[in-house]
C-alpha cells in the first residue's frame, strides 16, 4: 500500500490521513484548477506498476482498485478507493517507479495533477510541506500497526479487524459499500474463504450482509472479537 495515498473513504483498508487532504484548502483548490480531468470505463487500467511517477491522481467519481496483477493474471488488491481519495503521491515524492496497478471499478472520473505543478505550487505554501510530513508519519505508523494486526489470527479475525477499520469512516449505523470479492482481495484470501468468515461474523450478530454492502451491527463487539 506504499503507493496508495483526501477523504476517509469507507472502502479503504486503513484509516489514516490522505496526503492531498493534509494540504491547505487554497493549495488544494489551485492544484485541482490546474489538473487534467480523465474518464475511465469499467475494468480500464489507470496506471501500471513500473510507470514513471510524474504526478498523482485524485478520484472525483467512481471507484478505483489499487493492487498488483500476479503472474497468472489474477489481481491482488491492496486498497479500494472512492471519491475524494488520492493516490500516487509517495511514488512521486520518491521519484521511483510506481509499485501498484490501478483499475477502474465501474465508470470513474479522476483528476491528474502533474508533479511539476504540485512542486511549483507547494513551494508557495510552506505550512503544507510541514503538514505533509506529519501525514506521512501517521500513515507509516498506521500501516505498520495494520500489517502486524492482519498477520495475527485466522481469516475471520482478520476480516473483523478490516471491517473495524473501514467502519470508522461511516456513521454508526451506515452500510459499507463493499462487495465480498473486494473483501477477499483486501484480505488476500479466496472468495469462498471470505464468504465463510462473513457467515461466521453474521451468525454472531456482528455484521449484516446485503447485496454489494455490509452493515457493522456492533462495532465494539466486532473490535473485541478481532483482538481476542
Amino acid at each position: 500500500m506504499s503507493d496508495v495515498l483526501h477523504s476517509r473513504s469507507p472502502l479503504r483498508a486503513a484509516i489514516s490521513p490522505m496526503l492531498h487532504a493534509s494540504l491547505e484548502p487554497e493549495l488544494r483548490d489551485e492544484l485541482e484548477a490546474r489538473s487534467m480531468m480523465r474518464e475511465f470505463a469499467d475494468g480500464q487500467i489507470i496506471q501500471q506498476r513500473g510507470d514513471e511517477p510524474d504526478g498523482f491522481w485524485l478520484i472525483v467519481e467512481g471507484t478505483v482498485v489499487a493492487g498488483q496483477f500476479l503472474s497468472g493474471g489474477d489481481f491482488r488488491a491492496v486498497a479500494v478507493l472512492g471519491p475524494g481519495d488520492s493516490y500516487g503521491e509517495l511514488a512521486m515524492f520518491s521519484q521511483r517507479p510506481r509499485v501498484v496497478d490501478a483499475v477502474s471499478r465501474g465508470d470513474s472520473r479522476l483528476r491528474y495533477i502533474p508533479a511539476s505543478t504540485f512542486l511549483e505550487c507547494l513551494a508557495r505554501y510552506p505550512a503544507s510541506g510541514r503538514a505533509l510530513l506529519g501525514a506521512l508519519a501517521v500513515q507509516v505508523q498506521d500501516l505498520i500497526n495494520l500489517v502486524v494486526d492482519l498477520r495475527r489470527g485466522n481469516a475471520t479475525a482478520r476480516l473483523a479487524l478490516l471491517l473495524v477499520n473501514m467502519a470508522q469512516a461511516v456513521a454508526e449505523d451506515a452500510c459499507l459499500p463493499v462487495t465480498q470479492q473486494e473483501l477477499a482481495e483486501l484480505l488476500g484470501v479466496t472468495r469462498p474463504t471470505a464468504n465463510g468468515a462473513l457467515r461466521e461474523l453474521e451468525a454472531l450478530g456482528l455484521v449484516e450482509r446485503g447485496y454489494g454492502r455490509l452493515r457493522v451491527r456492533d462495532r465494539q463487539a466486532l473490535a473485541k472479537f478481532a483482538r481476542d
